[in-house]
């Protein structure tokens, strides 16, 4: 079976003027996901809108790798737009749009389970950076303290953190979830404040988040 999911993420973040959003999503879900989809290393893709954090809207595409976004096929459809995407795309009429590609930097490998899962229906998304000194040691509490700690969370699915090949800010953490119930239970928020030896300390203070992040959503499309 093919997989879902590989070793790249390609996320589009973007805020649209009111009047837009009809003729914007139907473009988004009836031309461009499909249309992105029959490129080679695209896996899956799903859209998502806000609910808490932001910016409102969400494109996530799960790729093979980084290398997905240069190849021959994807530049092909970027210098080759419909009507449809010159007149109402993000970069065309957004007051916010931008794109990250991200390689994902843990866990290390893709287990088939998660090969193999679809989109996720809720994704909380972090966004941050923390001063070049300190990356060690955030990635080392991050991968050690930090996540393993999710699992015990009721409809917590799976977390997974990248480093951004395109864009900033250079590290990006998405948690994977049932519903957006998740982030209301008391084992969520004792996750969000609990105290760990490196974390607390040390990173913590020093990490700075992007505007909107973090930013829980829940999938628009496929319904």
């Amino acid at each position: 079976m093919a997989a879902k999911k590989g070793r790249g993420l390609f996320m589009v973040f973007t805020d649209i003027p009111p009047e837009y959003e009809e003729e914007f999503n139907r473009w988004y879900d009836e031309e461009h996901i499909p249309e992105r989809l029959a490129i080679p290393g695209i896996l899956d893709a799903a859209r998502y809108v806000a609910v808490r954090g932001g910016p409102k809207y969400l494109a996530c595409y799960e790729i093979a790798g980084p290398e997905t976004r240069i190849s021959d096929a994807w530049q092909d459809k970027l210098n080759n737009p419909t009507e449809w995407t010159r007149r109402i795309s993000g970069d065309v009429i957004g007051t916010y749009y931008v794109h990250l590609l991200y390689r994902l930097i843990y866990p290390s490998d893709v287990p088939e389970e998660t090969a193999q899962a679809g989109m996720a229906p809720v994704l909380l998304v972090g966004r941050m950076s923390v001063p070049p000194e300190l990356e060690a040691q955030f990635n080392e509490a991050y991968n050690t303290e930090r996540l393993p700690a999710c699992y015990g969370v009721p409809g917590y699915i799976r977390g997974r953190r990248f480093e951004a090949v395109l864009g900033e800010p250079k590290y990006t953490t998405i948690h994977e979830m049932e519903s957006l119930q998740v982030v209301e239970t008391p084992e969520w928020a004792a996750w969000r404040t609990a105290g760990t030896p490196h974390w607390s300390g040390t990173v913590r203070p020093q990490m700075t988040h992007a505007d909107g992040s973090p930013g829980a959503y829940t999938r628009i499309f496929p319904r």
